[in-house]
């Protein structure tokens, strides 16, 4: 058996393990190559600022109440797969699933709306030219879509979704954003103090 019908196995084993919802990944983070990773990293990074933890053993869970999950699945080159996680992905628990791709044909984000479905999906153009590809889903199972890179935004977009059941989420949201708020009356404050060319020289 190869390696991709082992992970294809594990991810339908997993979907029939009832396990605790406290202990399943809430959220998914998939991509269509290792490539996008720098641009996908962002959306791992905000979720850990908010708190969450990455699964990578479902047997052993982190502490962390709220976690995420991080799989490469092509739909070129293994849509088998892309039908396995997608077509499991409410049984293994996820709310929301966050779907990167890059290149001109980017359809693993709405393939993976129309397998998943009615489980949400932000797709994230990893490049200006998938941006076409991502947000051109026909109607009948929509998706989100974030602007080209934006994975950040895609990861504060499923933690929304997330905070309409969870309090603690939602004030985490909050909380983030009143501080990005602070951060800018912060430099525009130390702007004026200081006059532009002392500011832009340091």
């Amino acid at each position: 058996m190869s390696e991709l019908d082992d992970l294809i196995d594990d991810l339908r084993a997993e979907a029939q393990i009832d396990r605790d919802p406290a202990d399943v990944p809430e959220i998914g983070i998939i991509m269509g190559s290792d490539s996008d990773l720098p641009t996908m990293a962002a959306a791992s990074e905000t979720l850990e600022e908010l708190g969450f933890a990455e699964v990578t053993d479902y047997d052993d869970p982190p502490e962390e109440r709220f976690t995420y999950e991080s799989y490469v699945v092509s739909a070129h080159r293994t849509p088998e797969l892309m039908y396995a996680y997608a077509e499991t992905a409410r049984e293994r628990g996820l709310d929301a699933i966050i779907a990167g791709a890059g290149g001109k044909s980017a359809d693993l984000p709405n393939m993976t709306a129309s397998l998943a479905y009615p489980v949400p999906v932000i797709g994230v153009p990893v490049d200006e030219k998938s941006v076409d590809s991502v947000i051109g889903m026909p109607s009948g199972a929509p998706i989100t879509a974030v602007d080209a890179g934006k994975s950040g935004n895609a990861a504060l977009s499923a933690v929304q979704i997330l905070a309409r059941e969870h309090e603690e989420l939602r004030e985490r949201l909050v909380g983030s954003h009143e501080g990005q708020g602070d951060d800018v009356a912060r430099v525009s404050r130390e702007l004026h103090e200081r006059g532009t060319a002392a500011f832009r020289d340091e």
